[in-house]
């Protein structure tokens, strides 16, 4: 399988998203994936594919789940909603469409995707995640799916991501440093944390922030990153 290096939007983006996520598609639109990681899936990775949605919503925030804090993997880890790329999935929208649905119970429907960022590696657990972009033009009902992965769900602020005051550096005793924030009394940290951290870089919404704050993670806290 040939994975994409290149950020891609849709070409009529701009005809149902608000004005204020013009950043994001100026900052996606053939974004090279060497600026958001140094881990890229070679030509010929086995990884297993999957997809996450990053949902914008009219509200200026985004959707996070909180996974279930007893579950086999990142126990407790703020995330977005997202799974592995099923044989019958038509593509990688049809599968953070999915899994939002499973795991939010919100309406696909509602979502306008508008655009993907290259396809990341994540070394420890080998999977190549595409992260999918939406507008939620129609907002439904959401709450925790199957309450053996997700232990709640939560619309933050986008404007809580880029106070200064809530941004960390999350640092874990097997050598693992990264960026994070305490929002909505979550710890995002790991693979969300930094995408979130590099999408405030690109867009120009990020300010200043004191990165000798460090907060320490527990050595019994999963230290892969997703």
């Amino acid at each position: 399988m040939t994975w994409s290096t290149v950020g891609t939007v849709h070409q009529s983006a701009r005809d149902f998203i608000p004005t204020w996520l013009y950043p994001v598609v100026d900052a996606v639109d053939g974004l090279d994936a060497h600026r958001i990681t140094t881990f890229l899936p070679a030509a010929d990775s086995p990884g297993r594919h999957s997809a996450v949605l990053m949902l914008f919503g009219p509200d200026q925030d985004l959707l996070l789940i909180e996974r279930a804090h007893d579950s086999s993997q990142h126990s407790g880890q703020p995330a977005f909603p997202g799974g592995a790329v099923d044989p019958t999935d038509t593509g990688v929208v049809e599968t953070a469409l999915r899994e939002a649905r499973e795991e939010t119970g919100l309406d696909p429907s509602g979502v306008m995707a508008f655009g993907q960022l290259p396809d990341l590696w994540i070394p420890v657990s080998n999977y190549v995640v595409t992260p999918v972009l939406g507008f939620w033009a129609t907002p439904s009902e959401i709450a925790p799916g199957d309450p053996r992965e997700v232990a709640s769900v939560h619309q933050i602020p986008i404007e809580e991501f880029v106070d200064p005051r809530n941004r960390v550096k999350v640092a874990h005793s097997s050598g693992y440093v990264g960026n994070g924030f305490k929002v909505a009394n979550l710890l995002v940290w790991g693979f969300t944390g930094g995408l979130i951290s590099s999408m405030l870089d690109l867009t120009g919404w990020a300010k200043p922030w004191d990165q000798t704050r460090v907060v320490p993670i527990s050595p019994s806290v999963d230290p892969r990153v997703e």
